[in-house]
């Protein structure tokens, strides 16, 4: 036996039910969450709303995720298309198709927008041409996705640790710090005040709105969960995964939005472009904390991104070697099969990645969050009603 020590967590010594719950939490947590931008974005610039509503959309999330991991575990559909077309039934020609874009979508701006996140945050603390950091990137994320779904799920439990110490380290000394700051805010909202980076009312509707659309986009990313279900050897695992992704969700939203409320009225967020950097500078520690958070954003965006592509990669790999006749041939050249599908996508985002990261970002969330509407949201409800939940 080897006595080698890795690096990444140890998946024997963390339940699988843990594992699976820390893989969706990477896919939420992208570079957006890490900076805040999406923070605001979706939830503090509508208000006070913003302290109750992460709880619905981190119930829907948890819900939804449950609901189609059950499903694939049931019916044992492992990637998103074998899925797809066993969830759609008779409209599988034209809705799983559909899906298929939705994934695209997804990959063009998720995966992209983590090479852009991370690439431009390596920029940033090393002066290297932006080009030179994606590449870094890209290949990190290329060697990860490379090895399939165990690899990629110890990976997501190590940087889920990592992520929520920073977190932590982040926020809490903040939080403690800026405490004064943080009430005002709240008290400030209370009375209808809006945030300096707000154009809203502060009306329910809105907030109430924002906060599904968030949901939606991230329903998209349901898909990357599948090919976690096959080490499955029970619902009750299934069943902890979703209330560990609740738990960890929710804790982190909440952190983040209680922390940088400290700063959601102070003159100089209009003009920045990472608002927890914001937080830190106008507390405590920013000279030790400012590299944490840094880290923090490169990671968010690594752990996406890896998540989003090695979801593809496994539905093409199934996909070409279900029709190969003998488990000796699918064993054979898998690895390499699954080195040229991680190549091709791992180029893909790369290469849309070069266009910047707010012309990757401006349209396709919104665009997203629709297309995981129709092809998720509705179809998981109407199966859902359909069936009594008796096929999950």
């Amino acid at each position: 036996m080897s006595n080698k020590k890795s690096l990444l967590v140890d998946k024997s010594r963390m339940p699988l039910a843990m594992g699976i719950a820390f893989v969706a939490f990477t896919t939420q947590f992208g570079g957006g969450f890490a900076s805040g931008a999406q923070i605001y974005q979706y939830f503090i610039n509508y208000g006070i709303w913003c302290l109750v509503l992460p709880l619905l959309t981190q119930g829907l999330y948890a819900l939804f995720f449950w609901y189609g991991m059950r499903y694939a575990y049931k019916h044992k559909t492992y990637d998103y298309r074998s899925f797809s077309d066993s969830l759609y039934g008779k409209t599988r020609h034209v809705m799983s198709n559909l899906y298929e874009i939705c994934y695209l979508i997804m990959i063009g701006t998720a995966s992209a927008a983590a090479f852009a996140t991370g690439g431009s945050t390596l920029e940033s603390l090393f002066g290297l041409p932006y080009w030179v950091c994606t590449v870094l990137v890209a290949a990190f994320i290329f060697f990860v996705a490379l090895f399939g779904t165990s690899v990629v799920r110890k990976c997501a439990s190590t940087l889920s640790v990592l992520i929520i110490i920073g977190l932590v380290l982040v926020l809490v000394p903040n939080i403690i710090a800026q405490w004064d700051s943080i009430v005002e805010s709240v008290a400030r909202m209370s009375s209808g005040e809006m945030t300096v980076l707000s154009g809203e009312s502060g009306a329910f509707g809105p907030a109430l709105w924002s906060a599904v659309l968030y949901f939606f986009f991230q329903l998209a990313s349901v898909s990357v969960m599948y090919q976690h279900m096959e080490p499955v050897t029970d619902v009750k695992q299934i069943n902890r995964a979703a209330i560990g992704m609740f738990v960890c969700n929710f804790f982190a939203m909440e952190l983040s939005i209680v922390g940088l409320l400290a700063v959601a009225y102070v003159a100089e967020l209009a003009t920045a472009s990472v608002p927890m950097l914001v937080l830190v500078q106008n507390g405590v520690g920013s000279t030790v904390l400012t590299p944490i958070i840094s880290l923090l954003i490169i990671l968010g965006a690594i752990s996406t991104a890896v998540n989003m592509i090695s979801g593809i990669v496994t539905r093409c790999v199934n996909a070409v070697e279900r029709r190969m006749d003998s488990p000796e041939k699918r064993k054979k050249g898998h690895l390499a099969r699954n080195a040229v599908f991680t190549l091709i996508f791992t180029f893909l985002a790369f290469g849309i990645a070069q266009f910047g990261l707010m012309a990757v970002v401006s349209k396709g969330y919104a665009y997203l969050g629709y297309a995981a509407f129709i092809t998720l949201f509705i179809p998981f409800v109407i199966h859902a009603i359909a069936t009594k939940g008796k096929e999950i």
